[in-house]
């Protein structure tokens, strides 16, 4: 071996020993790496940052763009809300929502598609009275396995269809991943679907607590116009069940209505009051197209036409609100900002909301125009909660977001225009329409997964060009030597599998993909079946919670240890493996 080559070997051990270590950030042992490798000259230094510029970088900062404007749009809820029903039995629930998963997954980051599902999930299993650990694995591993069916629904795809274009002159397109990878994926489902759940093991003590989530008394209003005007009370109620809702009663001209209020035509103006979570009660609002406050209130929340968020905050003894209401400091006419629920640690409250007297203790559910809330929490001399991610369903612009969406995919997919432009497109046209807003659009990309990319590139160019993935092939061929192409084929995937299970994929397919090019090379084939043999396996990490980040995010709510990964995992993979070896070689010939 030369110098360059033991010096990088060294440093890609490193970098692996590291990852597995947990100890430090990914991003930073990565670049790290590459730093090193600069000052050691096995990187040139006029290359070191070429790898933040590739189009397999901006397609995956842009497909979580993306992702979340559907998100915001409603494009999401759109589908849970008409198919997820918490009376299913587990193995049809977990069916549909594997199903879900998986098609959602193709079409965007599957990292972001979990995201989007598991509070879903999470929910609905609470609905039904069971663990969420014995769905949030298989939906895990069904989102991972969507993901392998498109160029975009997962990074090492990306990257793959990029080193092909660096190394074989053109990239692979859109859809040419389904053939191979939609079959792996539809095998894989069907598994975890019907068997591989029941190998999962039940674990009470990762049952979601009532506590675990905090609800809130909160009112919405019926608009003019709209299509729940004249139905009754009690008609909603199917709505409210599924959305994990509580209907208290409803207000009209300012006062509760007791009684037979369940019974009453609803009127434009009245006030449905409910007991909800905050994701619950937006759920509800959007489904049934409900306001927040009336039109004089909701005019001054969207005056600036820059959106809305959504803030928790504690009513500490010095905040002007104690001992008097939001009608009486002037909440909606001073800070345009509107009071949207209140959680009392569950007592009752009889009067309407923006009239109820406030008391120290009492946490605020608060709508204020975007970027405001800073300035709204300082007025007030309240204190802001940690963020949980909450959000304002935009459904108005569910079909705009939903229709460019689609427009890119599918002029990409037929070659009329280049896929990160076309993404970028998206992304500008969701801005404009304020689907996803400018103050938000670079906190939506995950940097930790691009700098990660941008270092591991440029180190497995220098691995490359120095003969490094050579020198892999070769040893890899020479083990298998004297076997069919085939076979030669299967080991690299396992191989590639077995390290993308304890390694980021990311960083498994920069190092696979040039060693499988150099394998066919060697062996005298086409390469592409072993690109596509190292994009499946580097996606095929089911036996540990660190070999993809969607196993990582479900490890903490589902209750599961180290451990627990591979029993499902392990059959899936040898199924994985059985059925990609024969439908890459049908449809990528040797």
């Amino acid at each position: 071996m030369t110098q360059d080559q033991i010096i990088l070997f060294t440093l890609f051990a490193a970098v692996f020993g590291m990852l597995l270590w947990g100890r430090f950030r990914y991003d930073l042992v990565a670049f790290s790496a590459l730093m090193i490798a600069v000052v050691l000259g096995v990187v040139d230094s006029k290359n070191a940052f070429e790898g933040f510029g590739p189009p397999a970088t901006m397609i995956v900062a842009l497909v979580l763009v993306v992702s979340a404007g559907l998100v915001r749009s409603g494009a999401v809820l759109l589908i849970t809300r008409t198919l997820v029903d918490a009376s299913r039995s587990l193995g049809a629930h977990i069916t549909l929502m594997g199903l879900i998963g998986g098609v959602l997954s193709a079409f965007m980051n599957n990292v972001a598609a979990l995201a989007l599902l598991m509070p879903v999930d999470i929910q609905t299993a609470r609905k039904a009275g069971r663990n969420p650990g014995l769905s949030l694995m298989p939906l895990s591993f069904a989102t991972i396995l969507g993901g392998m069916a498109t160029l975009i629904g997962t990074p090492p795809n990306i990257i793959i269809a990029s080193i092909r274009q660096e190394s074989l002159g053109a990239p692979f397109g859109m859809f040419d991943f389904a053939p191979v990878g939609g079959i792996a994926a539809i095998a894989g489902l069907a598994f975890v679907a019907l068997v591989g759940w029941r190998m999962i093991p039940a674990r009470d003590d990762s049952a979601l607590k009532p506590e675990d989530l905090s609800h809130y008394i909160a009112e919405l209003t019926v608009p003019a116009g709209s299509k729940q005007i004249g139905k009754r009370l009690a008609e909603l109620q199917g709505t409210a069940d599924k959305s994990d809702v509580a209907m208290l009663g409803m207000i009209r001209d300012g006062a509760r209505v007791y009684g037979q209020a369940r019974n009453v035509a609803l009127q434009a103006g009245d006030a449905l009051v409910l007991e909800a979570t905050p994701d619950a009660l937006d759920e509800f609002r959007s489904t049934l197209g409900l306001l927040v406050a009336d039109s004089t209130r909701h005019e001054l929340l969207h005056a600036d036409g820059e959106g809305v968020e959504i803030i928790e905050v504690v009513v500490p003894n010095d905040s002007r609100l104690n001992g008097r209401s939001a009608q009486t400091v002037g909440l909606a006419w001073r800070q345009r900002s509107v009071l949207l629920g209140i959680s009392r640690q569950g007592k009752k409250i009889t009067a309407q909301l923006r009239k109820t007297e406030l008391r120290a203790g009492d946490i605020l559910l608060l709508l204020v125009p975007r970027d405001t809330a800073a300035h709204v929490v300082e007025w007030l001399g309240v204190l802001p909660l940690a963020d949980r991610g909450l959000a304002v369903t935009e459904n108005s612009k569910v079909w705009l977001a939903i229709g460019l969406f689609g427009g890119a995919v599918a002029a990409a997919s037929f070659g009329l225009i280049y896929l990160p432009v076309a993404l970028g497109l998206v992304v500008v046209a969701y801005v404009l329409a304020k689907i996803v807003p400018l103050s938000e659009l670079y906190t939506h990309i995950e940097w930790p997964v691009v700098v990660l990319l941008g270092s591991m590139i440029p180190l497995g160019a220098a691995l490359e060009t120095s003969g490094g993935t050579e020198l892999i092939a070769g040893a890899l061929v020479s083990l298998t030597g004297g076997l069919p192409a085939w076979a030669v084929l299967t080991v690299l995937m396992i191989v590639t599998m077995t390290l993308s299970d304890v390694l980021n994929n990311t960083a498994t397919t920069i190092v696979a993909a040039p060693v499988g090019i150099q394998m066919a090379q060697t062996l005298d084939v086409s390469p592409d079946p072993f690109l596509m043999a190292v994009a499946v396996a580097a996606s095929s990490a089911f036996l540990t919670p660190i070999g993809h980040k969607n196993n990582t995010l479900i490890l903490g709510p589902g209750g599961y240890s180290f451990g627990d990964y591979w029993r499902m995992g392990l059959p899936l993979e040898i199924i994985v493996v059985a059925v990609s070896i024969p439908a890459i070689l049908v449809f990528w010939p040797l």
